[in-house]
Parts: structure tokens; C-alpha cells; sequence
């Protein structure tokens, strides 16, 4: 780590660079002293919710559809995020799961990733602006459309988000 650097930004550079926090044996090799799994993410404040619609999506004509909302309202970055003190647009977007026991697993894993600040981060985007952005988890924002526009059907969809829930310590 560079002087003055916190670890916890280093986490949030890692996921702006796409590569998430170190893993257990980077963080002794590198001499990181938290483990990442006890500590929190670089994801600003925040709400998540839930609700079923009686609808089914592409591939689960049997299931209704979970619909996870995330709200992030406009603020100032920390010291965890890329630029201390500027402001940040919020967001407000929803992800589609499908409502069976899958689909449930997997709401609960992002829900305790979500917990731990592990979904969302502050990242620039083209026009300069920063702005609140998913972090290296995918979610499906678009009930239909296919894997092109992050919608169904998408059949490895939810055995690949578990895989990399699994490997940032959610299970």
C-alpha cells in the first residue's frame, strides 16, 4: 500500500479496477492487516428491498419474479471512495430474481453482501462525473431482453453470481 493509503481504500480501488478485495493469501503476503471478510466495503449509504410480482421471467414460466430495489440518494464520498469530499449522484435500480429456491439462495447471499457494502462503489463516469455504480457483482436489471442487456434468460446467471458471491466470503 502506498503512504497514507487506508486499506479500506485499497478495497474500493481494487474493485474500480475490477478485481475485488484480496484474497486471503494476498492480504498475507501483501502484510494487509484486516481480513476482508470481517470488514465493510467501500459502498455508500443505502437501502435495499423486495417485493414478488406475479410474473414470470424468460426460463421460469413456473416462478414469479423477485424484484430487488436498491436506492442510493445523492451525497459527499469518504475517505473510502476515489475522491474524499466531492459529491456523487445516488442511484436507483432494481435487479430480477427468480422467485424459487434458487433464486431465494441467492437473495439472501446478496442481501448479506449488501450488508457488508459489497454491491455498489463510486465511479466516474464518461461525462466526469461521479456517480454510485455497481462494484463486481452482476445483478440482472432488465427482466427479459437477454444476458446482452443484463436480463434473462441467462442460464448460468445465478450459479455465476453464487460463485463470485462466494469468492468476496458471502455464502
Amino acid at each position: 500500500m502506498g503512504s497514507g493509503q487506508s486499506s479500506g481504500k485499497l478495497h474500493c480501488n481494487r474493485y474500480l479496477d475490477g478485481k475485488g478485495p484480496p484474497s486471503l493469501v494476498q492480504q498475507v503476503r501483501e502484510g494487509v492487516g484486516e481480513l476482508h471478510r470481517g470488514a465493510t466495503g467501500c459502498q455508500l449509504e443505502g437501502q435495499m428491498t423486495w417485493v414478488i410480482l406475479h410474473r414470470e421471467l424468460p426460463r421460469f414460466p413456473d416462478d414469479n419474479t423477485v424484484q430487488i430495489n436498491f436506492i442510493f440518494p445523492d451525497g459527499i464520498q469518504t475517505e473510502k471512495h476515489p475522491h474524499p469530499r466531492r459529491p456523487y449522484s445516488g442511484l436507483r435500480i432494481c435487479a430480477y430474481l427468480p422467485d424459487n429456491r434458487d433464486g431465494r439462495a441467492v437473495l439472501k447471499l446478496l442481501e448479506k453482501a449488501f450488508n457488508e457494502q459489497l454491491l455498489f462503489t463510486v465511479a466516474t463516469n464518461k461525462d466526469g462525473e461521479d456517480v454510485v455504480t455497481t462494484a463486481s457483482i452482476p445483478l440482472k436489471t432488465h427482466p427479459d431482453g437477454g444476458s446482452e442487456v443484463d436480463g434473462y434468460p441467462d442460464s448460468e446467471y445465478l450459479k455465476t453470481v453464487r460463485q463470485l458471491l462466494k469468492d468476496k466470503g458471502i455464502e
